[in-house]
Formats: structure tokens, sequence, C-alpha cells
């Protein structure tokens, strides 16, 4: 099979970042606008330009309630540097001290007021569409260092999205992300939307929600299946792991191990389990999470498509996009294997940098229900269910519920008769607890209790 090909297809009917639902979404859920307040970055060029229509949208689905913030930000300071950095090249009659100190005059107030006419005229452009949709914009500048300002008003605990351009007045052709974009984009602390086609409209669809079992990931669905409702779009969760990376590793493996090292290691041995049990592992995990993603969507009254794909995750995922051309791509910031100093993952680097649509990176938390996650991915040996059997129904549901959170906290997704030892001996107070089940058989302490 190629890198990148699709598996099994199904259909189905800050500080800490903020939270979209944590494992209450509903179909109430669903009709909330996820964005109240509104961040875009504005230099009238086309890639803002589609940025402040895409606010706009977003705004139009909160409703009375939205706002939309503008922010320009100028270099006066600069500008000043560089004049003076070139003050050695001018022609004789302008370095004597009398005429460089009037044009020094001259350009620092030309430059202090021409630049902050230009944000102005930048921002009244925003501001006279907003009033034409009776949208709420507030106009705001700054100087200094573009970047830095723009982080600073992100991460200023006022908003809970930014939308900016890929690029700005100073793209190059064949450039995908600006330098800007891309130090903004690693640094925002709340929901960032980046505009990278501004001849397309978010609302044209289809969106395509990357997941890999992360609260990011799934509250990005959440964002996702909002938006599906309000648009009318339709929505791909699409999920990837890589069944390839071991053929290469043992390959090369077995080029540097002497025979002795190879029986130590027991290579073929340790291959085998990667071609039998790994690799398939892998590939049942990441079904379950488009089968959590295809509850979630069901709690929202959505219908979503769920793809599993193989293939080194970010070249499968953009391969796949470049067959569904669609107008957003939503992924977590961070991953499920991201560490607490890391600022983006990998994988949603490389999907920024290189798609084509509109990136949605995801900030927001959704922690899916426990039964929800529990029906997808974990199950019970058959001595397990015969002890679970036992108990009495009235106790029954919220017992199972009991072990299965026990075992997810500690990432089993097979339930034994000991994991329901441990959970049972965990949970039960102390001072009621029995002695433990002798060996071959017998109740388990709660069930032991609960028949009594």
């Amino acid at each position: 099979m190629e890198p990148g090909a699709l598996l099994h297809p199904s259909v189905s009917q800050h500080e800490a970042p903020p939270r979209a639902g944590d494992g209450e979404a509903s179909g109430d859920c669903a009709l909330r606008s996820p964005y109240q307040s509104i961040l875009v970055a504005v230099d009238c060029s086309d890639h803002s330009n589609r940025a402040v229509a895409e606010a706009m949208a977003f705004a139009r689905l909160a409703g009375a309630t939205a706002t939309i913030t503008g922010v320009h930000v100028y270099a006066a300071r600069l500008h000043d540097r560089r004049f003076r950095q070139m003050e050695g090249g001018l022609p004789e009659r302008y370095r004597q001290q009398e005429m460089l100190e009037k044009q020094r005059d001259v350009h620092n107030e030309l430059i202090a007021r021409g630049l902050t006419l230009i944000a102005d005229s930048y921002l009244d452009e925003a501001a006279r569409a907003c009033a034409q949709a009776s949208i709420q914009f507030i106009a705001r500048t700054a100087e200094g260092k573009n970047y830095r300002e723009l982080v600073n008003a992100s991460n200023s605990g006022q908003h809970d999205l930014l939308v900016i351009g890929a690029q700005g007045l100073g793209a190059v052709p064949g450039s995908a992300l600006g330098s800007v974009c891309e130090r903004v984009a690693r640094r925002a602390a709340i929901d960032t939307l980046v505009i990278k086609d501004p001849a397309r409209r978010l609302a044209d669809g289809p969106i395509v929600v990357a997941l890999d079992g992360s609260q990011a990931a799934y509250g990005g669905l959440i964002t996702a299946l909002t938006l599906a409702r309000h648009w009318g779009v339709e929505v791909q969760a699409v999920a990837a792991y890589d069944p390839y990376f071991h053929y290469v590793a043992f390959n090369r493996i077995s080029r540097v191990l002497s025979e002795e090292a190879s029986r130590s290691f027991r290579f073929k041995d340790q291959e085998r389990l990667h071609e039998e049990v790994i690799d398939a592992g892998l590939a049942r995990i990441y079904e379950s999470h488009l089968s959590v993603a295809r509850s979630i969507a069901g709690e929202h009254g959505v219908a979503i498509e769920t793809l599993l794909l193989a293939g080194k995750p970010h070249d499968a995922i953009e391969k796949h996009l470049r067959s569904v051309q669609p107008s957003l791509l939503v992924v977590g910031k961070l991953g499920i294997h991201a560490d607490a100093g890391l600022d983006i993952g990998g994988n949603a680097e490389r999907l920024l940098r290189d798609v084509d649509c509109a990136v949605l990176l995801s900030r927001r938390l959704h922690q899916p229900r426990t039964e929800t996650v529990a029906e997808a991915t974990t199950s019970w040996t058959t001595e397990a269910q015969r002890r679970m059997d036992r108990v009495p129904e009235f106790a029954r549901g919220m017992a199972r519920m009991a072990i299965l959170l026990y075992a997810q906290q500690r990432g089993h997704t097979v339930i034994t008769e000991q994991i329901v030892d441990e959970a049972t001996a965990s949970l039960c107070p102390g001072h009621v607890r029995p002695p433990a089940r002798p060996a071959g058989g017998g109740e388990g302490p709660c069930t032991e209790l609960a028949d009594e």
C-alpha cells in the first residue's frame, strides 16, 4: 500500500486554553458561535482583506454580542534608524549640519504622521465594512516589531480568535507563508485562523478536521461541527498513522547489527511483533479516534465522513487535501505527544506551511465523554466480563464506568480480571474493603459487598 492511501471510509449521522464543552456536548452547544471577540491583522493586502471578510463571517454567527478588533502595526522607529544609517550616502549639500538637521526633522515628521495616516486608512476600510454589516469594530494601532505586537494583542486575554493572512504586502511569488505569520502562529495562545487563499470563502466548504486523539483536536472538531451547522457544509474527519516506518527502521538496523547482537536483540521476533501487533494496534487506535468523532458529531446532530489514512501523518493528510480541495483544515496546534515547552506540533507546523487552504490551529480543548471513548477504545476479556456480570444490575453501570475510567487513566485498552481487582481495590473505601480474592476465583471486593 502506498503512503497516504485511504483506509476504511465510513459515514455517520489559555493560560489554559478555553474548553469546548468538556464532555458536555449537546445540540444546543452546536448552535452557539465558537468566537465572540475576534482579532484580525489588517494591512490592506489581498490576504488581509480576506481575513477581515472571514472575521466578519464568524462575527455574524455570534450576532450582536460579537466584536472585531482590527490591528495594524507600523515601525516608525525602524524607519528613523534606517534614515540615519543612510545619511552617509546623501549628496554633499544634504550633509551640511543645518541641512542635515532639517532633513531629519522633516523625515521624522513625515514618517510619524504618514505611517499613522496609513494605519488609520487601513483600519477605516475594515471599520466601514463592519459598520455596513452592523458588526462592532474596534480599531487598534501599535508601533513596534510587527510580530511581537500582534502576539501581545493575541495573548492579552481579550480575544478568543486571531485571523491573519499567511502573507502581507511584502508577499513574494511562490511563498506560502510569511515570516510574520509564522512567528505569530507559533506564539499565539488562542485559536489562530491563517488565510492561505484570498480568493476563497471558508463557507464554500468542505471542512477537514485532522484527529490524533488529543483534546485540542477534539476541540477543533467541535468548532468545525459548529461552523458546518451554520454554513451547511460537509465535514470530513481524518486520522493518519504510519505503518511504514518500521520497514525502513528494521532494514537499516539489519545492516549494522552483528550476528551476535541480532540474536541478543531477537531481531526477527521484534520485526514480527511490529508487523503482527504494533502496526495493527496503531490502526485500531486511530480508527477509535474516528469512532469517537462520529459519536461527538451525532451528539451535535451533524453527519460527518471519517477517513483513516496510512502514511506519515502530515504527508498523508496533505495528499488527501489536494484531492478534496477543502476551504478549511482544522488541526490541533499541539498534538497528543506534545510536551509542556512545545509551541506548535510537528504535523501542525508542516501542514500550516504546505497546504493551500486556510488553516485553523485549534487551542480549544474538548474531553469526550468517558463512555464514548471507552466504547471506541476499550475491550474486556471474557473473564473480566463474567466478573462484571455478577455485579447486581442496579450497580453494574456505575461499577463498569468506574473501572473503565481507571483503565483509561492508566493507558489500558483491554480490561482483564487483574485490572478489575486493582480498580475495585483502589475505589473501595479502605474501612469496608474485604480481604483480596483468593487465587483461582471468587468474588471481587466491591462485588462481594454488593452481593451481601
